[in-house]
């Protein structure tokens, strides 16, 4: 349990208002102020400063609000784990893009001794995983995309083959250009393949706009279906499209000069003191 007067500098941190802080905590104002000036008097530092008007963390604030996130999360975990202590299993509460969660930990959560762990999987966006990472709601995550790694202490997952995929009509050789008279069937913002996907197209000097039409579906099962059907074209990672692929419903579309392999990390909160047994599992 960590001292209430952190949990109010985290909460004015996110809020970045005396008075919302105090609405969302349900103490008064000055309650608040009384807490950041203990924390200011208690470090010897300035955590907060007024920019343009706008209520902004110092430099030292920002720091503490690292260092705090990992000791709220660590102490989350510290009470789940006396809590539900069980010497025949271990929790793992975790989070994992679409991408691994449907066609990459299935595999490995059957590999795993389930009698000795017990199991809770998040499957989320990437945006969404590291939001509730930073608010402990999950241990770990298993994600995608492009984030600020400066953050979090993260490791090589795996790497993955970004490809197009089309109806079976696709059967010459494209360049990447031909291939914007087609309507475009994307994943959602703050999704990592949508995220590498728009990096993609950027080094090409281009954008999802370049194409004809856009269809923004957050199922990727959906996807295929609609590629499936002729109605657009849509670019995921090969382990998310082999049913499709093998079943012959789909196809990978050949683009010229086209190798994109992204890489999925394993992240975690930053010297968290559950690192060595998250990796070890």
């Amino acid at each position: 349990m960590i001292d209430y007067r952190l949990n109010t500098f985290l909460t004015l941190c996110s809020e970045l208002s005396y008075t919302k802080t105090a609405k969302k905590l349900h103490i008064t104002q000055p309650n608040v102020s009384q807490h950041i000036k203990y924390l200011e008097q208690f470090y010897n530092v300035k955590l907060f400063e007024y920019q343009n008007r706008k209520l902004t963390p110092t430099k030292e604030g920002y720091e503490l609000k690292d260092l705090a996130i990992r000791l709220k999360a660590d102490s989350k975990k510290i009470k789940t784990y006396i809590k539900d202590l069980d010497p025949e299993k271990e929790k793992l509460n975790f989070g994992a893009t679409l991408t691994v969660g449907e066609y990459i930990m299935p595999n490995i959560i059957e590999k795993l001794n389930l009698d000795k762990y017990s199991i809770s999987m998040k499957v989320e966006n990437t945006k969404n995983l590291l939001n509730k990472l930073n608010n402990s709601l999950i241990d770990f995550a298993i994600i995608e995309g492009h984030f600020d790694k400066s953050k979090y202490d993260t490791f090589l997952f795996s790497r993955e083959k970004f490809i197009a995929i089309g109806s079976n009509k696709f059967t010459e050789k494209y360049t990447l250009e031909d291939l914007l008279s087609e309507r475009l069937i994307l994943r959602e913002k703050g999704s990592g393949t949508r995220e590498v996907f728009e990096h993609m197209l950027f080094d090409n000097n281009l954008n999802p706009s370049s194409f004809k039409d856009i269809l923004e579906i957050g199922n990727m099962n959906a996807i295929q279906k609609l590629v499936s059907q002729n109605i657009g074209i849509s670019f995921l990672y090969e382990k998310a499209s082999e049913n499709f692929i093998k079943n012959k419903l789909i196809r990978e579309i050949d683009i010229e000069n086209f190798n994109v392999y992204r890489e999925f990390n394993f992240v975690i909160l930053k010297n968290s003191k559950y690192k060595e047994r998250y990796l070890n599992i």
